[in-house]
Formats: structure tokens, C-alpha cells, sequence
């Protein structure tokens, strides 16, 4: 049960935020607009840019083009301006050209290439080449090169093989996966939590930090310079209180912070992720049973406090704002490694790995967005993020009962 004088110093500090129309603005709306805008432009430059490869025509220079080539461009509907040279033809402006980004491809054809295939009769005997010319650092370039491969050559390919065969179905033992749709079995689940939980864990930690961050400097450090501090603890209130007034306060505006660059992301995030494939990736979608949805919440109320309690040990050792966010850094790199392990998307199954604090509240995210976070995972995880709070309140109250800390002695 909540004291009495916790209670007034909670309802003092969501009153100091609240009732500031610009803190509200900053804290909670601003960073959704923000998010949800940069994404979405993000998008659809993206898509716009993949748009543009696409709509772009290349000019493609054939060197000792074989005379049947043209037939297989005709199939490959091939859309492209085709520049036929002979083999006398200098071919270095071209090269040139596409070092600087002005020529999109040049195709050089081995001499005499239709006879050496025609002369084919063994293995050993000579196998003529098609080199392609390209400037993979340009955008126009790589696309014009791997549509002419996968188009054009590999369709020419076959054609050659077919003439030599006589029947393409020699080559076809058998086939693999005519389907593929029907034959992949997958937990939708499970696909979508890897996709987001490659980056939502981590974005998730590091704006809790961020968001204790913020506020924690300002409540007590700023607090103690503004002289405010010292008045509260002077009066009949239990330090005790003041610090459990100040941590909860702390966490409840964190959590809604936090929540709102959740919500934002997870919106965000699609829109980004269509641009980038084209349209290709469907929408994502979150689906947390009762029980998962309980343990996320209570993974993310311990989380909230333990960044309030190391931002608020920082703050209230530190003499002035400026001294404790240079002080609190560092911290916050931690927490940003800790939770970048993540990355790879692929989760963990230790539970030895939920003992370690910072890693495990993101990992846990991570399973839990993949249905995979087992109970003693969680356990582990809760367990050892309350014992490592405790220890840093503790050492909270004591700095608040000193005062030679609280009063800059």
C-alpha cells in the first residue's frame, strides 16, 4: 500500500507534466508524429527510387552479338535500347562511360562465339564466354545487368541447350517445390515476431531509457539546482517516500512515453518495410494471447523501473543537469548494446542468458513476439531485473539520506 507522502510527491510530479501543455507535446505527441512521419517518407523514397529502376530504359552495347541472339531478346521481352558494334570497335569510351555512370552495360560476345559452340563435342573442348560490363555502385547499371542476365542470356542459354539436346527435359531429372506456396508450412506468428523483433526489442529499450532519461535528470538533479529539492526534503515527508514517490512517477510517464514509440513503430514500420521491398511484404501483425499480453506488460512495468532507478542513481549523485547527463551516457550506451544483441532476430533458449540484465528484457521481447518465451525464461528475466532495482533503490535512499549528496555539500 502506497504511504501517504508517496502519494502526494506521484501526484505533484504527473501534475508538473501534465499540466505543462509543451511537456505533453514534446513527450507524447511529437515523437509519434515524428516516428510515423520519417518512416512513411523514408518509404516511399524508397519505393520511389525502386520505381525509377524499374521505369528506366537501358541502353545496352552487344559486341560480336551472335546472329540468333535477337530472337532470344524478342522472347525475354526484353525492355531495352539494343546497340549492336562489331568486333573491330573500340569498346574503352563505353567502359569509361559506365565507371562514370553515363553507360548502363556493355555485353562482349567471344569471337567466333557461335562456332565454338557449334564445335563442341567433349569435355575439355573450349567453352566460349559473355562478358558483361558494369557498375554495380549505380543503381540504373546493376538493374540493367542482372535484367539481361536473368532475361536475355539465360534465356539464350537454354535455347543453345535445346538445339544441342534436341529436348530440354533431359536435363530435368526431377523438380523441386513446383509450389512453393502450398508446400511452406510456417507459423504466421512466429514469421511476423521475427521480422519485428529484430529492431522492436531494441527500439522498446532503448526509449524507456530514453524516456527515464529525460525526465529522471530533470526531476531531481534539476530539482536540486532549482533549490525545490531541498524544500521537499526538509518538510515532515519520509525520504523513503520521496524516493518512491519520484521512481513510480518516473515510471508511469516512461511507460506512457514508451508506449506511444511503440504504437508508432509498429505502425511505422510496415509502411517503411513495403517501400524498401516493393510492396512485397505484407502487413505485419502483432497477436498476444491473455497470458502473453500479461507477461509482456509486467516485463515492461519491471523494465521501466529499473531505467528510472539507474537514471535517478546517476541524477541524484550528479551536482548539476549537465554533470548527470554526461554522467548517464554511458549508461545509456549499455543499454543500447545490451539490447542491439538481439539484431539477428533469431531469439535464445538459454535460460543461463536471462540472468544477465539489459540483454535479457530485450530477448525476452524478442521470444515473446515469436510465441517462444518460456516460463522460466520470464521468471529468470522478472527475477533478476527486481533484484538488480532493488539494489539501486537502496542506494538511492541512502544518497537522499545523506547531506552532504543532496545538498551539494
Amino acid at each position: 500500500m502506497i504511504m501517504n507522502g508517496t502519494k502526494n510527491i506521484i501526484k505533484k510530479e504527473l501534475a508538473r507534466v501534465f499540466n505543462d501543455k509543451k511537456l505533453i507535446f514534446s513527450l507524447f505527441i511529437m515523437p509519434a508524429v515524428m516516428i510515423v512521419g520519417i518512416y512513411s517518407l523514408m518509404g516511399s523514397l524508397m519505393s520511389n527510387m525502386m520505381s525509377d529502376i524499374e521505369e528506366h530504359i537501358p541502353t545496352v552495347y552487344i559486341q560480336n552479338a551472335p546472329e540468333d541472339l535477337s530472337e532470344a531478346i524478342t522472347a525475354a521481352q526484353y525492355n531495352g535500347n539494343i546497340e549492336y558494334l562489331n568486333a573491330t570497335d573500340n569498346t574503352d569510351a563505353l567502359k569509361d562511360g559506365i565507371l562514370k555512370g553515363t553507360v548502363d552495360l556493355l555485353v562482349v560476345f567471344d569471337e567466333e562465339f557461335s562456332n565454338t559452340i557449334g564445335a563442341y563435342q567433349a569435355a575439355g573442348d573450349p567453352i566460349p564466354e559473355v562478358k558483361t560490363y558494369f557498375n554495380s555502385a549505380e543503381d540504373y547499371s546493376a538493374a540493367a545487368r542482372e535484367n539481361f542476365v536473368n532475361g536475355v542470356l539465360n534465356t539464350y542459354q537454354q535455347s543453345v541447350i535445346a538445339g544441342r539436346l534436341g529436348n530440354m527435359e533431359q536435363l530435368q531429372v526431377f523438380y523441386i517445390d513446383k509450389d512453393p506456396v502450398t508446400s511452406n508450412i510456417v507459423d504466421e506468428k512466429k514469421q511476423d515476431g521475427r521480422i519485428l523483433g529484430m529492431l522492436l526489442p531494441f527500439l522498446i529499450n532503448i526509449m524507456l531509457f530514453a524516456g527515464a532519461m529525460g525526465l529522471g535528470v530533470d526531476a531531481i538533479t534539476g530539482e536540486k539546482e532549482r533549490g525545490t529539492l531541498s524544500s521537499m526534503l526538509v518538510s515532515p515527508i519520509k525520504r523513503g517516500e520521496i524516493v518512491f514517490g519520484k521512481l513510480i512517477s518516473l515510471a508511469i510517464l516512461s511507460s506512457i512515453s514508451a508506449a506511444v514509440y511503440a504504437i508508432s513503430i509498429v505502425i511505422a514500420m510496415p509502411l517503411l518495410m513495403n517501400g524498401i521491398s516493393g510492396g512485397e511484404v505484407g502487413g505485419l501483425s502483432l497477436n498476444f494471447s491473455p497470458v502473453e499480453m500479461l507477461q509482456l506488460l509486467i516485463i515492461m512495468i519491471v523494465v521501466v523501473y529499473l531505467y528510472v532507478s539507474m537514471v535517478a542513481l546517476v541524477a541524484v549523485l550528479a551536482k548539476t543537469a549537465k554533470e548527470a547527463n554526461t554522467y548517464v551516457m554511458p549508461v545509456y550506451i549499455l543499454v543500447m548494446l545490451g539490447s542491439l544483441m538481439t539484431y539477428s532476430g533469431t531469439g535464445d533458449s538459454k535460460v543461463t542468458n536471462f540472468f544477465i540484465p539489459i540483454y535479457n528484457s530485450a530477448v525476452s521481447i524478442q521470444n515473446l513476439l515469436m510465441g517462444e518465451l518460456t516460463w522460466a525464461q520470464f521468471g529468470a528475466t522478472v527475477g533478476t531485473i527486481v533484484v538488480f532495482a532493488t539494489i539501486i533503490t537502496s542506494l538511492i535512499t541512502r544518497a537522499f539520506n545523506s547531506e552532504k549528496i543532496m545538498f551539494n555539500a
